[in-house]
């Protein structure tokens, strides 16, 4: 992680997006023990207290869990509900903004697929991910 924090949203609530990040990128897998409180504060100069703060957003949405005296570590399906719920998050909030903006460009469908598959040239293993997390996401589900 990066310490570049802005001012647009409270320092807690980009350290909980940093880890959020490590998660969907698979940084962070299931079992994985996130840093000390007091190790996060200190490697990026920031209050214990905001460090909790963020970690106690991530217990409150089952993503990691606590282990007395041992630390705090990442879920067993926290990648899959992670997963759900941003692509929720995403169609919901995110992709009619989206659509707002191609329609005020005037993109018709034929340019938008060319785009998409030049930018996916660039990502060979795509396939890859793709297929790696519908099955991580299935997993998820059946637990």
């Amino acid at each position: 992680m990066t310490a570049d924090w802005h001012d647009q949203s409270p320092i807690y609530r980009q350290l909980t997006q940093k880890i959020l990040s490590m998660i969907l990128d698979e940084t962070l897998k299931a079992g994985d023990a996130l840093p000390s409180v007091r190790q996060v504060a200190s490697d990026y100069q920031i209050n214990p207290i905001t460090v909790s703060k963020a970690y106690q957003e991530l217990l409150d949405q089952a993503l990691v869990e606590k282990k007395r005296g041992i630390g705090m570590f990442v879920t067993a399906d926290a990648f899959s509900r992670l997963m759900i719920s941003e692509r929720e998050r995403f169609l919901n909030e995110e992709w009619p903004a989206t659509c707002t903006r191609i329609r005020r460009l005037g993109l018709d469908i034929a340019a938008l697929v060319q785009a998409a598959n030049a930018a996916t040239e660039q990502l060979p293993l795509q396939d890859d991910i793709q297929f790696k997390t519908q099955q991580r996401i299935e997993q998820g589900e059946q637990q």
